[in-house]
């Protein structure tokens, strides 16, 4: 049983180190013996993880099915260790936290002011900010950051859920307009496009064993807010792509509509940091955890 959960947490530290060598390096092992241990796994589990190149390790479908399995029975044992230390030492004192502007509001929030309801000891002090904080220089104890953490020097870095990414409309759009059903009619379509210093960002789609598809539809809106793409696409002005976690509601409420619902959407990563430190603060770990336990049921 230990060599199993040695062949997994290797496994999983080589997913959020993004290869072999820097998983490697953080676990003080020989690249060839992280590639063994993740051979050995996937001879056990009878499936192919990871891509592999000369310079990359992409995961397989079979791997992020996987590798998401693993991250929730990872969590359940860190959610329980620190649940057994938080019986001993009481969570107290002031958790600095900063987060994006709307990412932060919506899902980050509720879940922090819910830990702090349940430790009253506990400050609680929440920024939001789509600018990359400097957490020593500003005093943050934590930040939440989606896509890629940026420069990591000096900081502990945990990937704690991903937002999947999809394309919706209005049912009138989709009516007036017809409905997509690949990535090349999308081209044909109005869309909503987020921009943001006259840089619009491109619409990325998945593809098995190779980069993204990315393309950028015709826009004759942009917005640089993610609430008023939302607002415009309910109201059929044209396609939107999307978090999914963003359009839930709407979607349940028949506003909008996911469209290419038989393709994957591509997914980012969300990331913890925190200052590197010999002696982790109760109540920042256990607010990391918190986080990577909730995030996950509410993302999709």
């Amino acid at each position: 049983m230990s060599d199993r959960l040695n062949g997994v947490s290797v496994f999983v530290e080589a997913v959020e180190a993004g290869g072999f060598s820097a998983a490697a390096a953080r676990l003080n092992l020989s690249r060839s013996a992280v590639g063994k241990t993740i051979a050995r796994l996937e001879t056990r589990l009878g499936a192919r993880l990871f891509h592999r190149t000369t310079r990359s390790q992409n995961l397989t479908e079979d791997g992020q099915a996987f590798y998401e399995r693993c991250l929730r029975a990872l969590d359940e044992i860190r959610m329980g260790e620190a649940m057994l230390d938080s019986g001993r030492r009481e969570v107290a004192g002031r958790l600095r936290v900063s987060a994006p502007m709307l990412f932060g509001r919506r899902c980050v929030a509720p879940i922090l002011t819910d830990l702090a309801r349940q430790h009253p000891k506990l400050e609680l002090d929440l920024n939001f900010s789509d600018r990359l904080v400097d957490l020593r220089e500003d005093g943050f104890d934590l930040a939440i950051r989606n896509g890629a953490p940026g420069d990591g020097a000096g900081l502990m870095i945990r990937r704690i859920a991903y937002q999947r990414m999809t394309v919706c409309a209005a049912p009138a759009y989709l009516k007036a307009r017809g409905t997509p059903r690949t990535i090349d009619e999308i081209r044909d379509h109005d869309a909503i496009a987020y921009g943001r210093s006259g840089y619009d960002l491109h619409w990325r789609f998945p593809v098995e064993g190779a980069p993204p598809v990315a393309i950028m539809p015709k826009a004759r809106l942009r917005f640089d807010d993610l609430e008023a793409i939302a607002d415009a696409a309910v109201a059929g002005m044209g396609l939107a792509w999307l978090s999914c976690w963003l359009i839930r509601e709407r979607v349940l409420s028949g506003e909008l509509v996911r469209v290419l619902g038989n393709r994957p959407g591509l997914l980012f990563d969300i990331h913890a940091l925190w200052p590197q430190t010999p002696h982790l603060p109760l109540r920042v770990r256990l607010a990391v955890d918190t986080l990577a336990k909730a995030l996950p049921k509410i993302m999709n």
